[in-house]
């Protein structure tokens, strides 16, 4: 029996175990496991969970795809939207991806791909001819507010849809900021850089400032974003300050919470004068964050007009995202 063989009887038997664990079972080296361990994941017959030091593998669950033809436009659509991150962190784009993801909800494949693309193409008509969504209209539909300090506010998708849940940019923030996945921080940049370049460009930004997260993570996404975008532009120091608990704004159910949350826990320490400030966030629920630091930004006298950027946003009326 080869060592292939073993590992892979071996994982059958007991598991998910860790390389060091199937070389002392097996009585091997670990650099002969390794070796079939790559081998075996390269042919999808095993899978890797975890990251280095707390690795382990197990048996791939084989799921069974049918067959369907698409059209080619079918095709296109599914690769450009839609993305899938399963359960054990393996990402599937495409039609692949939505095939798995309609046999893991027992779902008729050819008719629910009808159903997405009719349904995706529907919440896109809202977006406007320069590629962005205008949030300002559910702003404005929102009670609660007393005053509307942005200028303007734009998602660059909706963060989900009906039925479908979240969208495509929606899935990679989600894992991405949860996961604190430097991958997916990396494919969520890739697909988003040049369209906020292009927003800056269009409404003739002179500054921008990045809304700092209130929960300390190892990898933080707002400061990768700020990072690997590499906006030509002067950045706006914004603070977040808390108290002895933090409490992030997506924790919070009511409007007002969330307006008082914003009002007391940020500052900006700015002495610079601007015409135009672009505020960016990963995600608006409410809106509230980025509405009170454009009216602090204004009461300074730092900028005359300030607008936001979202990555994501909800669809409409105080829709609160609480995931991200």
């Amino acid at each position: 029996m080869t060592t292939r063989e073993k590992v892979l009887e071996l994982l059958q038997k007991q598991g998910s175990l860790s390389a060091s664990e199937l070389a002392d079972n097996l009585d091997l080296s670990r650099q002969m496991v390794h070796i079939a361990l790559r081998d075996l994941t390269d042919s999808r017959l095993i899978q890797r969970i975890g990251r280095p030091p707390k690795t382990v593998y197990q048996i791939k669950v084989q799921t069974k795809i049918t067959e369907v033809d698409l059209q080619p436009d079918e095709t296109s659509f599914l690769k450009k939207n839609f993305i899938l991150i399963t359960e054990t962190g393996e990402i599937k784009e495409g039609a692949q991806g939505f095939q798995s993801w309609c046999t893991q909800l027992k779902l008729p494949f050819e008719e629910t791909v009808q159903e997405y693309i009719n349904t995706l193409q529907k919440y896109q008509g809202y977006t406007n001819a320069d590629g962005f969504i205008d949030g300002m209209d559910k702003l404005r539909s929102t009670k609660g507010y007393d005053t509307l300090y942005l200028d303007s506010l734009y998602y660059l998708d909706f963060y989900a849809i009906e039925r479908f849940d979240k969208t495509r940019l929606g899935t990679i923030l989600h894992y991405a900021k949860q996961g604190q996945s430097r991958l997916l921080m990396k494919l969520l940049v890739n697909e988003t850089k040049s369209k906020v370049e292009e927003l800056c460009n269009l409404i003739q930004a002179d500054g921008v400032g990045f809304v700092p997260p209130t929960i300390r993570r190892e990898v933080q996404l707002m400061k990768y974003l700020q990072t690997h975008y590499a906006l030509k532009l002067p950045l706006i120091k914004l603070n977040k300050t808390s108290g002895i608990i933090p409490v992030p704004q997506k924790s919070l159910s009511k409007l007002e919470e969330r307006i008082s949350n914003a009002q007391q826990t940020f500052s900006i320490p700015e002495t610079r004068k601007f015409n135009h400030v672009l505020l960016i966030d990963d995600a608006v629920g409410s809106g509230a964050t980025v509405n009170e630091i454009a009216g602090k930004i204004k009461k300074k006298g730092i900028a005359e007009k300030v607008s936001a950027l979202a990555i994501t946003g909800s669809f409409k009326g105080f829709d609160v995202i609480t995931d991200v």
